[in-house]
């Protein structure tokens, strides 16, 4: 991609209402646009993070069995009702239609997801089976904040497993636990496993995946061991001993990039899902809800990935994998080789920009790999890693080579 054609532009002022970290640098670099409270464009580069996101999402929900569907947003009315949270539910954004009829715009699905499992649901040969999608969710926030980590229009996963047992259940909420940290740590961020209660989705109980950051919306008490809990269902506090080991408990600011419930057969029932056992007797199904958004880990990323200069992407999420900087007329050249082996690079070909500019706004953008072609380089390329301050040269062939 030629920077001089990329549809964004970097900015050195910060955008109105940007007072996040995650708001303002993916403001300034490029990569979103806010078009009012909650709701954000997602520019080329901010739809390459999402759909980087996305992959390992969907390839580590494969990996426990997951199926991808898409399920609609437009949810009727009557299917709220039968669960008792068109009332009781105050994030929920609701519709009327010119012909009057009322519905929501859907912030999670399981009045959609169980409906439709019964449609296919009968038989304990049926089960256990697991449907995620990718896709916007809505909620009515009375004060989105935060930029991307508290919007009212958002890209979410959300896992819905089914089981015949309660034990085959647990079992599978095990599984995910462990696919979850390994998502999160191909997204460049270290979780903790935290206990929370269900909330509005369920009155079983919850886990919440946290990152430590010093901006962090949510705190948590925590100890290395393993122990922890959200503040706000908490037994224990900073300074009391750790229940599993004795040490002191740590208070954290943290943000939530995941969660998983176990909602028991409370959708079941309300839907009346049942199926047949191996011994003819009917029974409910025990369901399993998982949650990621998309969009607020791309914030989350930049909240706790970022320096003075800019925004410092992991490998596997980041737009592209080099940022090429020429400040000769050598570019082209590097450029046309790189693309013809097909290294994700960014060009910045851009003609009337200072060398400065060049390396403040790469800095900003922050993607993993720095490029620089000048006069004092020679036959060579000057490589910088973003995380690092060492910079060291090397040939074309070295770059290729690493492909």
């Amino acid at each position: 991609m030629r920077q001089s054609k990329l549809f964004s532009k970097t900015s050195k002022t910060s955008e109105s209402g940007a007072k996040s970290v995650n708001h303002d640098l993916l403001a300034r670099a490029g990569f979103v646009d806010q078009l009012m409270a909650g709701v954000y464009s997602y520019l080329p580069l901010g739809q390459r993070v999402l759909d980087k996101v996305s992959n390992i999402v969907r390839q580590e929900m494969d990996e426990v069995g997951g199926q991808e569907i898409s399920l609609p947003a437009l949810h009727p009315k009557e299917n709220w009702e039968t669960t008792g949270r068109w009332d009781s539910m105050d994030v929920l954004f609701k519709i009327i239609s010119q012909s009057k009829s009322e519905y929501a715009l859907g912030p999670t699905h399981e009045e959609v997801i169980v409906p439709l499992a019964k449609k296919f649901i009968f038989s304990y040969r049926d089960l256990p089976a697991s449907l995620y999608q990718i896709q916007v969710k809505f909620r009515d926030e009375l004060r989105a904040k935060a930029g991307l980590l508290r919007g009212r229009e958002f890209l979410m996963k959300d896992l819905y497993s089914f089981h015949a047992s309660h034990q085959d259940l647990k079992d599978y909420y095990e599984k995910m636990k462990t696919a979850y940290l390994k998502i999160f740590s191909r997204c460049g961020l270290k979780a903790i496993i935290t206990e929370a209660s269900g909330g509005s989705f369920t009155k079983e109980y919850s886990h919440e995946f946290q990152v430590e950051t010093p901006n962090g919306e949510d705190t948590i008490f925590y100890c290395p061991c393993s122990f922890a809990q959200n503040k706000e269902i908490a037994k224990h506090k900073a300074g009391d001993k750790c229940p599993d080991c004795g040490k002191k408990i740590q208070e954290l600011k943290t943000i939530e990039v995941g969660n998983i419930f176990d909602l028991g057969t409370k959708f079941s029932n309300d839907f009346k899902l049942t199926f047949t056992d191996d011994k003819g007797k009917e029974d409910l199904v025990a369901i399993g809800c998982y949650g990621i958004g998309i969009s607020r880990l791309m914030g989350a990323i930049v909240e706790v990935r970022h320096d003075k200069d800019g925004i410092i992407w992991p490998e596997e999420v980041a737009p592209f994998d080099y940022h090429l900087l020429s400040l000769t007329d050598k570019g082209e050249e590097v450029y046309d080789d790189l693309v013809k082996a097909g290294v994700s690079v960014l060009w910045d070909d851009r003609e009337d920009v200072s060398a400065g500019e060049k390396m403040a706004d790469s800095d900003l953008i922050g993607i993993p790999n720095r490029l620089v072609i000048s006069k004092k380089t020679g036959d060579k390329i000057e490589l910088k890693k973003r995380d690092e301050e060492d910079v060291k040269l090397i040939s074309i062939k070295d770059v290729l080579s690493d492909k």
